[in-house]
């Protein structure tokens, strides 16, 4: 059975690998603030029980067996964030921290029954997916507002990063996933855009901000 440890190693490593083919020690360190002989203990162990393929300074894969747990800590992790938000109230900004103790239950019925309940929803509140059952994730091919024209209409349907200050910044701005956004101009110094949210209000947004806002035509 998987440790608490096991399993964020296995997480870091699949969240990472889903950015960069090419994922090393010195990566999944600066993802879990750990010194890298600890990762490199770590990573050997993992390779012992078959999670993951690992050769010295070749990028580190999972193994069939060590993608489907990690997809599974994920989903639990995910549902609990979109449980946290539509059942029990909590924002978005709250739950990260939340997900994080819960996601480590092994029982797989409290999971199921979550996910019942929420009615099988395919993405977490952040606008993340949900891996299923059998750690499937359905692509998304979303674009960054970033990336929109001027004059074009899209919607926000999920960010690219749930970091606190990203969500506070949304918080107040008071944007959020399903909200239109038309972008009206773009200032050429540094790429800021002057924006119209739900056709009524307008406002500026850096690009940084842009760039993390993930939306469909």
């Amino acid at each position: 059975m998987a440790t608490i440890a096991i399993e964020n190693y296995l997480k870091a490593l699949y969240s990472l690998s889903q950015k960069d083919e090419a994922v090393s020690l010195t990566d999944i360190s600066k993802e879990l603030d750990v010194s890298a002989p600890t990762v490199n203990n770590m990573v050997k162990k993992l390779q012992e029980k078959g999670w993951v393929d690992y050769k010295k300074y070749k990028p580190i894969t999972l193994t069939q067996a060590g993608g489907l747990m990690a997809a599974s800590v994920i989903r639990k992790h995910r549902l609990t964030e979109m449980f946290l938000v539509k059942i029990m109230g909590f924002g978005w900004e709250e739950v990260h921290d939340i997900a994080e103790q819960i996601e480590h239950i092994k029982s797989e019925g409290f999971f199921d029954r979550m996910d019942e309940l929420l009615g099988f929803p395919k993405t977490d509140p952040h606008g993340s997916p949900i891996p299923d059952k059998n750690g499937q994730i359905a692509a998304q091919h979303y674009k960054t507002l970033d990336q929109i024209h001027p004059n074009k209409k899209v919607t926000i349907v999920a960010l690219k990063n749930s970091s606190f200050g990203l969500l506070d910044f949304l918080n107040k701005k008071k944007i959020k996933l399903g909200d239109t956004v038309q972008i009206i101009s773009i200032e050429p110094f540094d790429k800021s855009c002057s924006i119209l949210l739900d056709d009524s209000i307008r406002m500026t947004m850096t690009q940084q901000v842009c760039s993390c806002l993930m939306v469909v035509e």
